[in-house]
């Protein structure tokens, strides 16, 4: 079993004894910090430069999940299974949750979870912010919300209230399932509340982007501006409908076509998908070649992009990574998000590995590693910052993501 292998404690499975080669380089858990850098840390050259040619008021950190247990006014809701100890996997996949955002699950954690983020924020320079994501229920075609196949909810209203309670850092992203009978309405009082964009999550919350069931979503879509960042390729780390057809790329050209401008989270980099392109039962390809096809088509550019959150991860990164650096030409319409908590999450990354695949050297992986447990939104920013490949950086308009979500209709700036 490889390294990968430790995202099953995060819903996948337990880890063998066979796998000593691959225990994480950093240990299982967060020591938790506090988020206040030593002297030669915030003053190292590698730190400072992570910001050189940026303006951070361009810098929105697209992909930051608001999470909870719902144990205040937040609304928030979690599976039970998810605090159950007949259900070791998803009880510890929240367990590493908490300890990644450096939570104690003492009755406090909704307000610890938010207070944690704005200490985060203080390490990073002034006018940059995070994208809080809401997160919607399971609905089956019927329109009905299936709460069994929902491994959370975290509802828009809360997202708005942290957004406006805390504007110099954060904003927010909706969350509509299409099928519901009122989503366009949802929409609407999303838009009015100033959300910047729409997430899904397809293999988990068991919408299929293709089915004509959410045309008059995508219609209300277009009409307001408002881009759909949606998960592409296999889900492992949410338990829901286990769809994972549904996060097929391919499978957005539906919402392309109706005029939604799409950003594709994590750049579908992970699993297989039918090549919908040659017919319903086409050979199985990455889903990463399948994005990397709709992303060369010309018809997509400046309507299609791809976040790069969580592909630095063990179980992303690699060819992916490689691709994603040397492909310049893309990253016009690449977005940078850092998939937080998961930064905290110490199994899933292996600075080890990206230096023996050359992304980093030794040096910037014992400054980084040093990084991390004080800050992880900055130990993802940094790390991306040194990433390279035959010679080549991420553009700065991977980081400078704040002109795909400002449009007419959501722009409150």
């Amino acid at each position: 079993m490889k390294r990968r292998a430790f995202l099953g404690l995060l819903g996948v499975g337990a880890v063998s004894a066979a796998c000593v080669r691959w225990w994480p380089d950093e240990g299982l858990w967060n020591p938790c910090l506090a988020p206040v850098l030593p002297p030669h840390l915030a003053a190292h050259p590698w730190v400072l430069d992570a910001w050189a040619g940026l303006d951070p008021a361009r810098c929105w950190d697209s992909h930051v999940h608001l999470i909870g247990v719902g144990d205040n006014a937040s609304g928030v809701w979690v599976n039970p299974a998810m605090r159950s100890v007949w259900h070791p996997v998803q009880s510890t996949q929240l367990r590493f949750y908490l300890n990644a955002s450096c939570v104690a699950d003492n009755g406090d954690v909704d307000a610890a979870y938010v207070a944690r983020l704005r200490q985060l924020c203080e390490g990073l320079p002034a006018g940059m912010k995070l994208m809080l994501l809401a997160f919607d229920y399971h609905y089956n075609e019927a329109g009905e919300r299936v709460e069994a196949l929902s491994a959370f909810h975290a509802p828009n209203d809360y997202a708005a209230a942290m957004a406006a309670a805390f504007p110099a850092r954060f904003e927010w992203i909706a969350s509509v399932h299409p099928y519901r009978a009122d989503c366009v309405e949802a929409l609407d009082e999303a838009v009015r509340r100033g959300a910047r964009a729409v997430k899904w999550l397809p293999p988990a919350m068991g919408m299929d982007p293709a089915s004509p069931l959410c045309d008059r979503f995508y219609a209300a879509m277009a009409r307001h501006d408002l881009p759909l960042l949606s998960h592409g390729g296999d889900e492992l780390a949410v338990h829901g409908a286990d769809a994972q057809d549904f996060g097929n790329p391919l499978r957005l050209r539906r919402a392309l076509e109706k005029g939604v401008r799409v950003i594709v989270a994590h750049c579908a980099s992970m699993g297989e998908g039918v090549d919908l392109d040659r017919g319903a039962d086409g050979p199985r390809r990455e889903n990463f070649a399948l994005f990397a096809r709709m992303m060369d088509e010309p018809a997509y550019r400046g309507r299609l992009f791809g976040d790069i959150s969580a592909i630095t991860q063990i179980n992303r990164a690699g060819p992916y990574l490689h691709t994603l650096l040397r492909r310049d030409d893309w990253h016009a319409r690449l977005l940078n998000g850092s998939d937080y908590p998961l930064p905290g999450v110490m199994p899933l990354f292996s600075l080890r590995a990206l230096v023996q695949d050359g992304f980093i050297d030794g040096d910037e992986a014992a400054l980084l590693s040093e990084l991390r447990p004080y800050n992880p939104l900055l130990f993802d920013w940094v790390l991306k910052r040194r990433l390279k490949a035959e010679g080549r950086r991420f553009a700065p308009a991977v980081f400078e993501t704040r002109r795909v979500f400002q449009t007419a209709a959501s722009s409150n700036a």
